[in-house]
């Protein structure tokens, strides 16, 4: 099941983005992040540990510990990788500043990849629309 919503400022849930159709605002010193690029440099800010080179590639899945639907996007994600060799790695929110930890608190599970964002609920069939 493909979502092709457009994601807006009202953060519709299982909408993918792309770099040149986002409009997340994120506000945080003035910054109003426009595309994933800016956001993931933003969270990286946050957590200077995802700028390092092995993670840059990566697909980010932003949660928290206890998070029910964060376990089930993990659980999608690891049925995705068994037809689909992707690389991921778990974010915690709480590792963020307030403002920027705010901005996800209600929208997560979220899967940032380099170029596209994708917030839950989504399948199996969703992800594979991340690769094109």
């Amino acid at each position: 099941m493909h979502n092709d919503n457009v994601y807006h400022d009202n953060m519709h849930n299982g909408s993918i983005c792309d770099e040149s159709t986002i409009t997340t605002h994120i506000h945080h010193n003035g910054i109003h992040h426009n595309d994933i690029k800016a956001l993931r440099d933003h969270i990286i800010l946050a957590s200077p540990n995802l700028g390092a080179a092995e993670n840059t590639d990566k697909w980010w899945l932003l949660g928290t510990s206890g998070c029910h639907l964060c376990d089930i996007a993990e659980q999608i994600i690891m049925q995705f990788q068994a037809v689909q060799p992707i690389t991921y790695k778990n974010v915690d929110i709480a590792d963020f500043d307030e403002p920027l930890m705010m901005a996800f608190a209600t929208t997560i599970p979220v899967i940032l990849t380099p170029s596209k964002r994708l917030n839950y609920p989504f399948s199996v069939m969703d992800l594979q629309q991340l690769l094109t």
